[in-house]
């Protein structure tokens, strides 16, 4: 293989063609990427823009973007904030190197524009986040897909790393599971946020004591804000599921082993 905690607006909408209604929550969970608005995105003039949330001070957000055949455009130099962002489908060049689905790249803040460019078209993440000082990956990362692996955590669970930071803690993975998982309840000291690339699952989020259950397919998003309870109770993995997820710090998993209430900072 070649190789935001933050202030932001939060914009997502609930599935009102579906048969169930997604539970409401205080926080981004169960959103359908497909039913978000498009967005006019200065930075990528020319795509099309799904947004989960922006912050127009800073110059951060976090976007799926769509781009047409024949586009060119730049990551633009940011210099506070670092580029991520992850190919879902079709091709596109950052830099010399041509990313498939399941490509990556990382451009820390600082970095110089790189070309982006695609002939067939493309869809991809693209997150532009603050950089903490405590972040030691200096250099641009580039992963172009073509020969991912797998590490097998646990039976029916598995991982692809692709960025983890020793001095943040910030990580970003795919996490892939089957029906043989054995879900728990379970909580993060940190934000983690999710994006469900492939495949189906039912979920379960504890708030407040309550459980409240509802179901991804692709496209499906979330954004647990710290110390909140999520994954047991009816979680479960119809056919096998691949989730992008990523972390902006690092902090325990705690299993909780029911769903109890608990302060959740939004």
């Amino acid at each position: 293989m070649r190789h935001l905690i933050l202030p932001f607006v939060l914009v997502f909408a609930l599935l009102s063609s579906c048969a169930s209604t997604p539970p409401r929550l205080p926080y981004p969970a169960f959103i359908q990427t497909d039913d978000l608005s498009d967005v006019f995105l200065a930075t990528l003039p020319g795509v099309r823009a799904k947004r989960y949330a922006e912050d127009y001070a800073t110059q951060t957000g976090r976007y799926r973007i769509d781009v047409p055949a024949d586009w060119s455009g730049t990551s633009g130099g940011m210099p506070q904030a670092a580029v991520e962002l992850f190919v879902l489908e079709g091709e596109l060049e950052v830099g010399d190197m041509k990313l498939i689905p399941g490509g990556y790249a990382y451009l820390p803040s600082g970095s110089l524009g790189f070309r982006l460019a695609s002939t067939s078209g493309a869809r991809m993440l693209f997150f532009m986040s603050a950089e903490p000082p405590s972040a030691v990956i200096r250099s641009p990362l580039i992963l172009d897909g073509v020969e991912a692996s797998w590490q097998e955590i646990a039976p029916g669970v598995s991982t692809r790393v692709l960025r983890f930071d020793p001095g943040s803690g910030a990580r970003t993975w795919l996490l892939r599971t089957t029906a043989e998982a054995a879900p728990n309840w379970e909580t993060s000291s940190v934000a983690r946020e999710g994006y469900l690339v492939s495949g189906a699952q039912t979920m379960s989020e504890c708030l407040n004591g309550e459980v409240r259950t509802g179901d991804y397919r692709p496209g499906g998003y979330f954004l647990r804000p710290p110390n909140t309870i999520y994954g047991g109770g009816e979680t479960e993995v119809p056919r096998e599921s691949v989730w992008f997820l990523r972390e902006l710090s690092s902090g325990p998993v705690v299993e909780t082993g029911a769903c109890i209430a608990t302060e959740v900072v939004e």
